[in-house]
């Protein structure tokens, strides 16, 4: 089913009107439902809104999740699939949905966030990811919810459906990964994005010895994996920061200084670097490609920024010619990161239409 997210009106259109739930409504085919809360005026981001229930939840292998729901509790299910591996959930990723419509899901993946054991490599595979948000699905008990996720979360998030396409609404699609070899190879490979940053990737293969760099995954992967704890952190800082300077179309010093934050740094470069090295735990290159016959009839929508680094928008074309049905929108001026103000508004025009079109 393809979803046109457009009007002549413009994205928001007649979603725009405010209040809160109760006070004013408009009916929709018999059902009295409740307008929008107030946004944004520049990002189009909905007000902060605080969980209503927390959880930690163990899902087997020693791993335990960190869960919390927010938004309306009778409102459509909507799981937020976060990036990395290994990135973490933000409170800002709530203001992505209507709380008055969406009953919000957020949750930390193995290993990162308030997710224990911290930066563990335990069990933390692609599969073992799929089946823990098949697992807080039941626990929560939501019969099917919308899917969110953007880079590493539009891989987990493709390949969840793709496994449990009877139990998803829809599909909201950020900044493409797919999982191949050419896109990891773009970001830690010189000679590809690194031509563009060339003082950046001075700083990035500092930690690795000279004789080391012809392989620089694999060389900070050992270095995560078997160095002392001060070295450790050392690369992680480098890796994150070489990350967070492509994300940005500006990557101002203070976004790279929050970059170093030692939890966060320590846990998505040494989760990254082992998703990276083991190919994702995907079975071939075109895995998520060749499972899109699996979700081809769920309404979705593919949001890609032209100047995306991390995340090159050619994976988000493949997948928009195997999969014509979904909404594909590419995004002017917007790199990689789901904060810049095109691109939230883009994504929040999507959860605005999505509201009503669940709601039917």
């Amino acid at each position: 089913m393809h979803v046109n997210y457009h009007t002549r009106a413009g994205p928001q259109a007649s979603l725009a009107v405010d209040g809160p739930p109760g006070h004013r409504a408009v009916s929709v085919r018999g059902m009295t439902l409740p307008l929008p809360a107030q946004k944004d005026s520049t990002s189009w981001m909905y007000p902060a809104v605080e969980p209503f229930h927390m959880q930690m939840l163990p899902v087997g292998d020693g791993h335990t999740l960190y869960v919390e729901e927010s938004g309306n509790p009778n409102g459509i299910p909507v799981v937020f699939v976060h990036g990395g591996p290994g990135g973490g959930t933000s409170p800002r990723a709530r203001s992505f949905f209507d709380p008055h419509r969406y009953r919000i899901i957020l949750f930390d993946q193995r290993g990162c966030g308030k997710s224990t054991p911290y930066a563990s490599l335990t069990a933390n595979t692609t599969g073992d990811l799929v089946a823990d948000m098949e697992r807080i699905r039941q626990t929560l008990k939501v019969e099917r919810w919308l899917v969110f996720g953007g880079s590493w979360g539009s891989t987990l998030g493709l390949a969840y459906a793709q496994a449990h396409p009877q139990r998803v609404t829809g599909i909201i699609l950020r900044g493409i990964f797919l999982g191949r070899k050419a896109e990891i190879d773009w970001v830690y490979t010189h000679g590809t994005v690194s031509t563009l940053f060339p003082e950046g990737w001075e700083a990035f293969v500092a930690p690795i010895p000279p004789a080391q760099r012809g392989d620089l995954l694999r060389a900070y992967h050992h270095i995560f994996t078997n160095a002392d704890p001060t070295t450790r952190l050392a690369a992680a800082r480098a890796w994150c920061v070489w990350e967070t300077r492509l994300s940005h179309l500006v990557a101002t010093p203070e976004i790279l200084k929050e970059a170093e934050e030692e939890h966060d740094a320590l846990a998505c470069a040494v989760l990254e670097a082992h998703y990276f090295v083991n190919r994702c735990f995907l079975s071939s290159d075109t895995q998520l490609l060749d499972g899109v016959d699996h979700i081809r009839n769920i309404p979705a929508v593919i949001i890609q920024g032209r100047y995306d680094l991390v995340c090159p928008l050619q994976s988000a074309f493949d997948l928009h010619r195997a999969w014509p049905q979904a909404d594909f929108q590419v995004i002017a001026n917007s790199g990689h990161s789901a904060l810049e103000p095109n691109t939230t508004r883009a994504l929040v025009a999507a959860t605005d239409r999505f509201a009503w079109l669940l709601a039917r």
